[in-house]
């Protein structure tokens, strides 16, 4: 059977536009299981061991800000850290989707779970003949907001058939973390973009360049689909 695993994850949320949230996220993983990942979940698991941190959930966001649960870690432990899920991300063989929003131009939850949903749904329309080819696709998220679970609901169930939704625990699965992590990178991209990086990712990535060298533009050769 041909199947198809989507780990979904989001960046942001639906109240009103704040400085601090100026944007809605939506990161989708794609991984079709006849690609055996496996050999690099061991690899991830051997290096995280060798810092320190085994069997580690990895939170982007929080390695990057120097948030809880990373407060008392060292600058040099938490890039180390997100090196090696960086590496991993290299190295397996799966596509990835972003599509965000600006809430600043949005009036409410309704709006923005609409503006999402048309996204979500030409995305799909574009590759239907991939999501087509699968006998089943697995829709993978944490039940995390509940708009953008109805959200994945109605548009995945109104474009394709023979999908199931799977509520996931985030230290369960690495590419839920995935997807976790390239929601991180689509925003440090738009607020790059924008000159509105903070201090604290300032000081993490030291220059722009790196962020864009060694970060973005390698999750960009994994979005393979329009």
């Amino acid at each position: 059977m041909r199947e198809l695993s989507i780990f979904v994850d989001e960046s942001g949320d639906f109240g009103s536009y704040a400085e601090h949230s100026s944007y809605y996220i939506i990161s989708l993983v794609m991984h079709d299981q006849k690609n055996d990942i496996n050999p690099d979940i061991e690899k991830l698991e051997q290096r995280l061991s060798e810092i320190g941190y085994s069997h580690h959930c990895i939170h982007a966001g929080p390695i990057i800000r120097n948030e809880n649960p990373y407060r008392k870690e060292t600058l040099e432990s938490r890039q180390k850290l997100l090196k090696a899920f960086m590496a991993f991300l290299r190295r397996i063989n799966v596509s990835c989707k972003t599509i965000f929003i600006e809430k600043n131009h949005i009036e409410n939850a309704v709006e923005a779970t609409g503006k999402l949903a048309k996204i979500l749904s030409q995305f799909i329309r574009e590759n239907y003949a991939f999501f087509q080819w699968f006998d089943i696709v697995k829709i993978y998220y944490d039940n995390g907001q509940i708009e953008v679970s109805k959200l994945l609901s109605s548009v995945f169930n109104a474009l394709l058939e023979n999908v199931e939704f799977r509520k996931v625990y985030p230290s369960d699965y690495r590419l839920f973390q995935a997807a976790d992590f390239i929601a991180t990178m689509k925003l440090l991209e738009i607020k790059l973009e924008h000159k509105e990086l903070s201090r604290a990712e300032e000081v993490f990535f030291k220059d722009h360049k790196s962020i864009r060298k060694n970060y973005i533009r390698v999750l960009e050769d994994k979005s393979v689909l329009d």
